[in-house]
C-alpha cells in the first residue's frame, strides 16, 4: 500500500505540474522504501516514463506539444544521461543524497518566489513561436539553446534519476513564447523520451530492479496521473507552487538529514 500512496502522489504531482514529480520520485523511494539512490533512480526514471507518458496524450490531443522542440531536447538528454549514469555509480551515496537534497532546495525556493508574482519571460529572437505559421522561428541561438537545457536536464535524469521538468518547465517559460499548456506538454514528452532512454540504458547494464514494489509504486503512479489530468486545469498555480514548495523544502531536509547521520 506504502508503494502505491508514493507511486500516486509522484503521478499527481506531474500532472498538476509537469514538473516536480520527478525530483520527488527518488527520495518517495530512499525515504518511504529505504532503498540507496543509485537503486531508486532507474525505478523512478521508468515511474516518470510511463507517468509523462500517459500525461503527454492530454497535450498531443490538444495539438500543443512542440514535436521539433521535444525531440531536440530529447536527443542532447539521452546524450547527458547515459555521462550522468556513469557518473553516479563513482561518486559515493553520501554526496549524491546531499547533492540532490541541495537541488531540491533550489527548486523549493524558486517556486515559493514564483507563486507571488507571474512568470517571467524573456522575449528575444530564439525559441519564438510565429504568430502566423504557429511554428518557432528556428535559428541557430534557438538550437543551441535547447540544446544546452537538454544537455543539462538529461545530466540530472542520469545523475540523480529526476526526470527534468524543474529545468525544462522553467528554461522554456524564460526563452519562449510558447503557452503555458505547451510548455507542460512539451516537458512531458521529453521527460518520457529521455527517462525511457535512461532506462534502457540501466537495464542493460543490469542496474533496473523490477521488484513487486517498484511495480506496485509505477503502477500507483500511472493513476496519479490519470487522476490528476481531470482536474489540472481547476488548480490554481499559485496554490500548486506554494504546496510543492513546502513538500520539496521538507523532504530535502529530511535527506540531510539521513546524510548526516
Amino acid at each position: 500500500m506504502l508503494a502505491i500512496v508514493l507511486g500516486a502522489l509522484i503521478g499527481l504531482i506531474l500532472a498538476l505540474t509537469g514538473a516536480g514529480g520527478g525530483i520527488l520520485a527518488v527520495p518517495a523511494l530512499t525515504l518511504g522504501l529505504g532503498w540507496s539512490i543509485v537503486q531508486a533512480s532507474p525505478v523512478a526514471l521508468l515511474t516518470v516514463a510511463c507517468a509523462a507518458a500517459i500525461g503527454m496524450l492530454g497535450g498531443l490531443r490538444q495539438g500543443v506539444v512542440r514535436f521539433r522542440a521535444a525531440i531536440l531536447i530529447s536527443v542532447a538528454g539521452i546524450i547527458a544521461a547515459s555521462f550522468g549514469q556513469r557518473l553516479a555509480h563513482i561518486l559515493p551515496e553520501r554526496w549524491l543524497t546531499g547533492l540532490f537534497a541541495c537541488v531540491m532546495l533550489i527548486v523549493a525556493v524558486r517556486l515559493f518566489r514564483l507563486s507571488g508574482r507571474p512568470s517571467t519571460r524573456i522575449v528575444r529572437p530564439t525559441c519564438i513561436v510565429n504568430t502566423t505559421t504557429g511554428r518557432i522561428n528556428w535559428n541557430v541561438i534557438s538550437f543551441l539553446k535547447l540544446c544546452v537545457i537538454g544537455l543539462i536536464s538529461g545530466l540530472s535524469t542520469g545523475l540523480l534519476g529526476v526526470g527534468g521538468g524543474f529545468i525544462i518547465v522553467p528554461a522554456l517559460i524564460r526563452c519562449s513564447n510558447i503557452a503555458m499548456n505547451g510548455i507542460i506538454a512539451t516537458s512531458l514528452m521529453v521527460i518520457a523520451l529521455v527517462s525511457a532512454g535512461a532506462v534502457i540504458s540501466a537495464s542493460t547494464t543490469g542496474n533496473l530492479n523490477l521488484s513487486e514494489p517498484a511495480l506496485l509504486f509505477i503502477c500507483g503512479a500511472a493513476g496519479g496521473m490519470l487522476l490528476g489530468r481531470s482536474f489540472a486545469a481547476k488548480v490554481p498555480a499559485a496554490l500548486l507552487q506554494n504546496a510543492l514548495s513546502i513538500l520539496l523544502t521538507g523532504v530535502a531536509l529530511a535527506m540531510l538529514y539521513r546524510t548526516m547521520h
